[in-house]
């Protein structure tokens, strides 16, 4: 008995979205039954494992003794029903199922939507923002769907024709799980490769997208018996069969499975549209047992960055489902990796703190990583494009390892590929970058910043950029942090061109030029002691400069101290970071330079020659990318500066 039947809008943003959705012009509509089955399956797993946890929900086992899919398709109605009697959901999870639509509504999604001319690409993005519930209004002129959560009493049925609306109303006497009920378009009851209630199109669909699934895909099919003697009647019966194999994959030999269906198996566990880049197959034996299907998406989710985003891969004890995201199998920086883990000696346990401390998940999850490292480093050396795809996706989120894996820190610099100096369009990698060192190069010379442009222009290159060093151009967030826990790759320290003291020239050189060396400092020492009292609040040192050859000036971190960026983003995220001063390195070649010099010796107190002094500081801050602690100060100077000049 339905009651309390509430009519509802889908908020603007969500009515948009499905809008897209329902029109979006689709060669292929058939991936819809997949997403039903998907979802499907994972509310029998949960059913499973919460009848596992909560021993009063099912005590006598009636709940998990027969867990099954079902699809009915009536040919005269014309509609598909896809029914589960898995964990089912209360009224407040149906209606968050509808604000998953508007969670995801963002303007990228709708641009993207509008902008997508294939049904690859379209795909990809039903997949990616995670709303392929709604792909069922590309076949469906209505959706009923009604569920009972497991435990409860009252059910919930939620019904929408995908015109911006929807009712929802709750309903006494509900079967526990959920059933969708398509009421299928008129136009495709006359096209046979769209006809979703023949049965041959229904078995072609398990067949492809779900034969893998673990529980059984049953429908009610009619069987004919030819008649026994000549001129009698055929004798039609109605049975149930099922139409999946539920052959799990991770356990028959690679070479016996097909592309097309480690494919498939990628799109169901991952809930994905794209196609894996890698597929990684894995059978442990010995002290403990175990086996793995692991895959390596081609593009990245788009909750990649976000904090709450899932972690881990599939746990399976003896073939059964015990979570679906299992952080403790891969480590945080590998959680674009999707895939099944089946392990045979493991405690059925889901407290996640024993599986912490549980010896043999570590020794998983140590072979998983070094496997998916090695299957990386392959793609490197033998598939270069395949790399460069997987690189452009995931690689900022691999250099978290670096920081975090001391164990793979090794293998995990030498998968790292880097911007640098030596080529606009290419990247390198440290050995590539090792390789090419000058002769008496000792070390591997790197820059930070917000982007390539910014780091080029900075004047920190200039002397790089003057004697041919090649320089890594880093601008991830991340590299900031990672380099405080690597100092060097193949016994090549790493040295920032902003960090401590930096002198390019050769012994030679160096025998050279001493003398004038020794004058110019000298010459400078007046001036340099000056600035350092007059910029006292700012700076902690004032030097002459071997890295400059254009700029008048730039600001130096000590070698192991913090620098500006990485400061700001341990305060962005609540830690409290001290304010450390830097060191003011000069050109004395410069023409700013010399003139403040001889303006400080032929009027040094003079008030305008200390501005100059603050602008000069201030111009540094700038040719780095930062800004003036004071910026209507620096503004001040500047124009009272600029007005005397015109």
């Amino acid at each position: 008995m339905t009651s309390g039947v509430e009519q509802l809008e889908f908020q603007a943003e969500a009515r948009q979205l499905l809008d897209l959705m329902v029109h979006s012009v689709y060669s292929d509509k058939d991936a819809f039954l997949r997403e039903l089955i998907s979802n499907a399956s994972d509310a029998l797993d949960k059913l499973r494992i919460e009848a596992f946890r909560n021993k009063d929900l099912d005590p006598d086992n009636t709940l998990t003794s027969d867990l099954r899919i079902e699809i009915e398709a009536d040919k005269d109605a014309r509609t598909l029903t896809v029914r589960d009697n898995g964990i089912g959901m209360t009224r407040a999870e149906v209606i968050d199922l509808i604000g998953t639509l508007a969670k995801s509504g963002t303007a990228e999604l709708r641009a993207q939507l509008r902008e997508a001319k294939t049904t690859h690409v379209s795909e990809e993005l039903i997949g990616q923002f995670g709303i392929g519930f709604y792909s069922t209004f590309m076949v469906a002129d209505k959706v009923e769907l009604l569920s009972r959560k497991a435990g409860e009493s009252e059910g919930t049925k939620w019904e929408s024709s995908g015109d911006g609306t929807y009712t929802i109303a709750a309903v006494e006497g509900a079967p526990q799980g959920t059933s969708v009920t398509l009421h299928l378009k008129p136009e495709d009851a006359e096209d046979a490769l769209h006809d979703y209630t023949s049965e041959w199109k229904i078995r072609t669909l398990v067949k492809k997208y779900s034969d893998f699934i673990a529980w059984p895909i049953r429908m009610e099919v009619e069987a004919r018996t030819p008649a026994s003697e000549e001129g009698g009647k055929e004798t039609v019966t109605v049975e149930t069969q099922t139409l999946n194999s539920m052959k799990a994959l991770w356990a028959r030999p690679k070479d016996e499975v097909s592309d097309e269906e480690y494919k498939e198996f990628y799109k169901h566990i991952a809930h994905a549209w794209d196609e894996p880049l890698e597929v990684i197959s894995m059978k442990a034996e010995g002290t403990f047992e175990y086996q793995a299907l692991l895959f390596i998406p081609s593009r990245a989710p788009f909750d990649l960055y976000e904090p709450g985003a899932n972690v881990g891969v599939q746990l399976y004890v003896k073939r059964v489902f015990i979570m679906s995201d299992c952080a403790e199998l891969m480590p945080r920086y590998l959680r674009f990796i999707k895939g099944v883990v089946d392990a045979q000696d493991l405690s059925l346990n889901v407290s996640r703190e024993v599986l912490q401390q549980d010896r043999q998940v570590n020794a998983i999850r140590r072979r998983l990583t070094k496997k998916v490292l090695s299957t990386v480093k392959d793609l490197q050396s033998e598939r270069p494009e395949d790399y460069r795809t997987f690189w452009g996706q995931f690689g900022t989120v691999l250099k978290e390892g670096l920081m975090r894996d001391f164990d793979n820190q090794e293998t995990l610099l030498q998968i790292s590929s880097f911007a640098s100096t030596h080529s606009d369009d290419e990247l390198t990698t440290l050995a590539d970058y090792v390789g090419r060192m000058k002769d008496g190069q000792h070390q591997i010379f790197y820059a930070t910043g917000e982007s390539r442009q910014q780091i080029l222009n900075s004047p920190h290159l200039e002397a790089f950029k003057a004697k041919g060093y090649e320089v890594l151009l880093l601008t991830d967030a991340v590299d900031e942090i990672w380099l405080g826990s690597v100092t060097e790759f193949d016994g090549k320290p790493l040295q920032s061109v902003a960090k401590g003291e930096v002198d390019l020239d050769t012994e030679d050189e160096k025998t050279a030029h001493e003398a004038e060396r020794k004058a110019r400092e000298k010459d400078f020492a007046d001036l340099l002691t000056w600035l350092k009292e007059t910029l006292s609040e700012h700076v902690k040192e004032v030097r002459l400069s071997t890295r400059l050859t254009e700029s008048p000036a730039c600001l130096i971190t000590d070698a192991f101290g913090i620098t500006p960026t990485l400061a700001r983003m341990y305060r962005a995220s609540g830690q409290d970071v001290p304010v450390e001063k830097r060191t003011l390195e000069l050109n004395p070649n410069h023409p700013l330079i010399t003139g403040l010099q001889q303006a400080h010796k032929d009027r040094g107190d003079d008030q305008s020659v200390a501005e100059t002094a603050e602008l000069l500081y201030g111009t540094a801050l700038l040719a780095e990318g930062a800004t003036p602690e004071d910026p209507a100060r620096f503004a001040e100077l500047l124009a009272h500066r600029l007005a005397r000049t015109v």
